[in-house]
């Protein structure tokens, strides 16, 4: 999606701070962190958000989601947060599906 601004960064045309990438993710530092350390993961391939998920994407999401805990401990966290926002309605406003990874010094809870 050329108009969409994490396939931006995944071609490389927008620079981020990357700390983890394979074939099918990149995780990056938000640049508007909302905690100590504030880490998005990325699939590589446009998703818009879970709402527009199948049955085809069960690989990737499996991977995805036993990906967040290996990316959370490159950072030295031991306990962290991971919120995905879905639609406009539910937070979201970069509409390539994502996953927020927050850690740091303690975190409120909800």
């Amino acid at each position: 999606m050329p108009d969409c601004l994490f396939c931006q960064i995944v071609a490389g045309k927008i620079p981020a701070n990357v700390v983890y990438e394979d074939e099918h993710l990149l995780a990056f530092h938000d640049i508007a962190p909302k905690a100590d350390t504030h880490l998005l993961v990325i699939p590589k391939r446009h998703i818009v958000n879970l709402n527009d998920l199948s049955d085809a994407d069960a690989s990737l999401m499996s991977h995805l989601m036993l990906s967040l805990p290996a990316i959370a401990r490159t950072q030295n966290l031991t306990g962290f947060r991971t919120i995905t926002n879905t639609g406009k309605e539910g937070g979201q406003e970069v509409f390539h599906m994502h996953f927020h990874i927050l850690g740091g010094d303690q975190l409120p809870g909800f």
